[in-house]
C-alpha cells in the first residue's frame, strides 16, 4: 500500500519523476519508475470502500411497504397474475430480499372483467376435492366467475408466490373487488399501470 497521499503521488509522477516512497523504503534510481496509469490503478484498488459491496438484506424495520392500485379491466388472466405476483414478492424494488415480506400492498379492481386467451375461459379446468370418496369437482373459469369473480385471480396469483409462511403473509397484501369499488381510500393506494410492470 501506498503511504504518501494521492495528491502527492501524482505530483511526484508528473512533474518531478522523482522515486517514490513504498511503506517507507526510498526507492533507487535504478528501480522502474511507477507510471502515471499504474499508480492510479493502485489508488482506485486502495482507495475502494468494501462496504459498497456489501449485500444489504432488508427486513421488516428497513423495508418501505406501499399501497398500489390495479384495474383488472380487459386485462389477459395470466399475465396480470404473474405481475402483481412480482409486485407482492418486492422483485420490483432494488431492496428485494427473498425471505422478507418487502412487497407492496395490492389493490386490484375490476377482477370480473378479466379475460383469458383461447377458449380458456370454457375449457380449463378447476379441479378440487371435497375430502370424501367421490368427491372430486370440476368447474370452469366460466362459472367461478359468474358466482365469485374474485377467485379466479385469487387462485392464479396464489399459485406464484411461495407456499409457506411467506407465501402466507404475501398474500394477505392482496385485496381482489370485483367492481370498480374498494374500501381502502384512507391507505391513498396509488393507481398504476400493470403494463408498465416488468
Amino acid at each position: 500500500m501506498l503511504d504518501l497521499p494521492v495528491q502527492s503521488i501524482l505530483h511526484q509522477v508528473d512533474e518531478q519523476k522523482a522515486p517514490i516512497s513504498v511503506k517507507g523504503q526510498k526507492a533507487t534510481q535504478s528501480e522502474e519508475i511507477l507510471t502515471k496509469k499504474a499508480i492510479e490503478n493502485i489508488i482506485v484498488k486502495h482507495s475502494m470502500n468494501t462496504l459498497s459491496y456489501k449485500t444489504i438484506s432488508a427486513n421488516k424495520n428497513t423495508v418501505q411497504k406501499e399501497w398500489v392500485l390495479v384495474d383488472a379491466e380487459n386485462q389477459t388472466v395470466g399475465r396480470l397474475a404473474t405481475r402483481v405476483a412480482n409486485i407482492l414478492r418486492g422483485k420490483t424494488k432494488p431492496c428485494f430480499t427473498p425471505h422478507v415480506d418487502c412487497g407492496d400492498n395490492v389493490i386490484i379492481i375490476n377482477a370480473e372483467k378479466i379475460v383469458f386467451t383461447g377458449k380458456k375461459m370454457t375449457d380449463k379446468i378447476y379441479q378440487r376435492y371435497t375430502g370424501y370418496p367421490g368427491g372430486q369437482r370440476e368447474t370452469t373459469p366460466a362459472k367461478v366467475l359468474a358466482s365469485h369473480p374474485e377467485r379466479v385471480l385469487e387462485h392464479a396469483i396464489r399459485g406464484m408466490l411461495p407456499k409457506n409462511r411467506l407465501g402466507d403473509a404475501l398474500y394477505r397484501n392482496l385485496y381482489i373487488y370485483a367492481g370498480p369499488e374498494h374500501p381502502h381510500q384512507g391507505q391513498n393506494p396509488k393507481a398504476i399501470n400493470i403494463n408498465d410492470v416488468r
